[in-house]
Order: C-alpha cells, then sequence, then structure tokens
C-alpha cells in the first residue's frame, strides 16, 4: 500500500511551457498547409485577424512598441486543437 501512495506523490507535471510549445507548433503546422493550397481552396486560409495593431511609445530615451496579431484561418484553428489534444493525452 505504501508503494501506491508515494507513486502517486511523484505523479509527472506538465508544464504550461509544453502547452505554449504545442500550440505554437499545431498553429504554425495549420498556417503551413493552409499556404500551400492552390487558391480554389481558400475558405481553409486566413479567414480573419484578431489582435492589437501595433503602437508605439517614445519617451525620448527609449521608444517601446506594442502589438499583437493573430491572422486566424480554419486549419491554424484545426493545428492549434490537435496541439492542445497532444498536451492533454501526454
Amino acid at each position: 500500500m505504501r508503494v501506491k501512495t508515494m507513486a502517486k506523490s511523484f505523479k509527472q507535471y506538465k508544464s504550461p511551457w509544453l502547452l505554449v510549445l504545442l500550440l505554437l507548433l499545431g498553429g504554425l503546422a495549420g498556417d503551413a498547409v493552409a499556404s500551400i493550397l492552390p487558391p480554389g481552396l481558400s475558405v481553409l486560409k486566413a479567414i480573419g485577424s484578431l489582435g492589437i495593431k501595433p503602437a508605439t511609445l517614445d519617451m525620448h530615451f527609449i521608444e517601446l512598441t506594442f502589438g499583437l496579431t493573430f491572422d486566424l484561418g480554419l486549419l491554424t484553428v484545426i493545428g492549434l486543437i490537435f496541439g492542445y489534444i497532444l498536451y492533454r493525452n501526454m
């Protein structure tokens, strides 16, 4: 009985960085597949853009630019879902 409780305490920890990595790889894979599709299948390519357009903050001694944009398409979303499923099954 004692061995079983010790085995449970050493349960493998899933890192959130692994989730981020798998989501990035899944999204990139989906976007790569979408970019090599013929023009007739444009439905699977990027359908919309989501995010914040770049904005610059200039304080004379430092200039900061903020922005983040996602170009979403059906294959990109499928890649993201596949990355999440991989993470859950690990």
